[in-house]
């Protein structure tokens, strides 16, 4: 007895611990297998803590299973939060570890190594993974569609590479008082977040329902406009964001048109004309937006509305949300009379983490951690700019672009900042290269608030600008 416990836990632990990386990593990438494998950001840790364990575990069990064990502990200190223990985590743990189990019994009786036991209860919880999640999804997909079919709201979909949840606050905002609306929280824009959203929380009384759809490659738009069928459309800035995984601005551009696709379109609303073909019911309005001036007391700028030129002031920070109010009103036009519109501009409040400014203990914080693209992120500085006292900022770069863009952030801040903390790892060696300002290396949070508070003051303000997952 004692002698089978002594062969059977060395596999436990390799078995165990790579179906928890394993399952991590998919939770974190959204359980696509083709984006861990090809877009993982570190992928080094594949090698540390999956290759490794199981491998050495084919060569000399209780070698893999230490592997796996220290492995197990430098994950944990290092990231803080591994998966979250969903339904979806336990029922893949546990299919790994009972069909572990189960090989188990033949690689012993035929004498065959027990690294083959793990390997396939991976590939087989994996394959069984994605049938019961694509059955699931058909199932409540169904459900999803049925409760939009019985409420019956007026649907609006937003989509862009910049701006897409700024635009849906906004819009939300200005309907709201009129009408009950309801939007999708925070950042939910996937298919999959979309149709739980839906199921979970909207309420039955909805009259307008506001829908953010974002996509990593084409057809994910489409999958989420066919499901929601928007009545309106709203096509924000498209910028390279994402290009790793779209290849080109013309694929990203293609995918992000997808949301005009809806056989109830009423009214579309693009920022952008595109070479591309789009229905008549589009509007485009770059050229409509005028003399827009930003400071750190909000936007102001002229926007032309049905052949006159409207003024409008909004008291939120950064130029670029005239373009993203812009896009609102277009739709708000359908429901609200102009004036009305005008007030309720006059009355927004800033998105949450993009560009919100909070002022605490004499310092100016300037929340814009969740400002992913350089345009967005270099109109942030401009606007810090304008503040003539000591300016800080604490970020790790942008994720998901190509080095030159860091480049031109790091230039940036070497012209406008007196400090900066940068976070994360991802960028830390680019920004250690080439920030001549001074600076700080924060590897964690609590780096992070020794920092703080230790190197700022009243009267300083701090620039939050964007912001990566603690396994970035």
């Amino acid at each position: 007895m004692p002698s089978i416990f002594l062969h059977l836990l060395p596999y436990l632990i390799v078995l165990g611990w790579s179906g928890y990386y394993l399952i991590t990593a998919l939770q974190w990438y959204s359980y696509r297998i083709e984006r861990i494998l090809f877009h993982f950001h570190r992928p080094a840790w594949h090698i540390l803590y999956l290759i490794a364990p199981v491998g050495f575990l084919f060569c000399n069990p209780w070698v893999g299973a230490g592997i796996a064990l220290l492995g197990a502990l430098f994950f944990k200190w290092q990231v803080k939060e591994g998966a979250k223990l969903t339904k979806r985590v336990k029922l893949f743990l546990g299919m790994v570890m009972g069909i572990g189990l189960l090989l188990y019994l033949p690689l012993t009786l035929f004498h065959w190594n027990l690294g083959f036991g793990v390997v396939g209860a991976l590939l087989s919880a994996l394959i069984l993974d994605h049938f019961i999640d694509k059955w699931e999804t058909g199932k409540y997909y169904k459900q999803a569609f049925e409760k939009l079919e019985r409420i019956s709201p007026v649907v609006v979909g937003v989509t862009g590479s910049y701006g897409k949840t700024s635009i849906k606050h906004f819009l939300a905002q200005l309907l709201s008082k009129k009408y009950r609306v309801y939007f999708s929280p925070g950042s939910v824009n996937t298919l999959k977040g979309i149709i739980k959203d839906i199921n979970t929380n909207l309420p039955e009384d909805t009259q307008i329902y506001i829908g953010e759809a974002g996509a990593r490659q084409p057809g994910d738009i489409k999958e989420i406009v066919d499901l929601i069928r928007p009545h309106y459309a709203i096509l924000g800035k498209i910028g390279a964001q994402h290009l790793e995984y779209f290849k080109s601005l013309e694929n990203i551009i293609a995918t992000k048109l997808e949301i005009f696709t809806s056989p109830r379109l009423k009214k579309g609303v693009s920022y952008q004309h595109f070479q591309f073909p789009v229905p008549d019911k589009v509007i485009v309005i770059e050229k409509r937006i005028s003399d827009v001036k930003a400071d750190l007391s909000g936007v102001r700028w002229k926007l032309e509305i049905d052949g006159k030129k409207e003024e409008f002031f909004a008291p939120v920070l950064g130029e670029f949300n005239a373009i993203n109010i812009s896009l609102a009103i277009y739709v708000a036009k359908a429901f609200l009379p102009l004036e009305e519109i005008k007030k309720r501009v006059a009355q927004l409040k800033p998105v949450p983490h993009r560009l919100q400014k909070i002022e605490a203990g004499g310092k100016i914080v300037i929340d814009d951690s969740f400002n992913g693209n350089l345009e967005g992120v270099l109109k942030s500085f401009q606007l810090v700019k304008q503040f003539p006292g000591k300016k800080i900022i604490v970020t790790p770069g942008l994720l998901e672009v190509p080095d030159e863009f860091n480049q031109q952030i790091a230039d940036h801040i070497n012209e406008i900042f007196d400090y900066a903390i940068i976070t994360g790892e991802k960028n830390r060696k680019l920004f250690q290269q080439l920030l001549k300002i001074p600076f700080s290396i924060a590897k964690d949070k609590k780096e992070l608030e020794k920092l703080l508070a230790t190197k700022t003051f009243p009267g300083n303000l701090i620039l939050f600008s964007n912001d990566f997952p603690p396994y970035l």
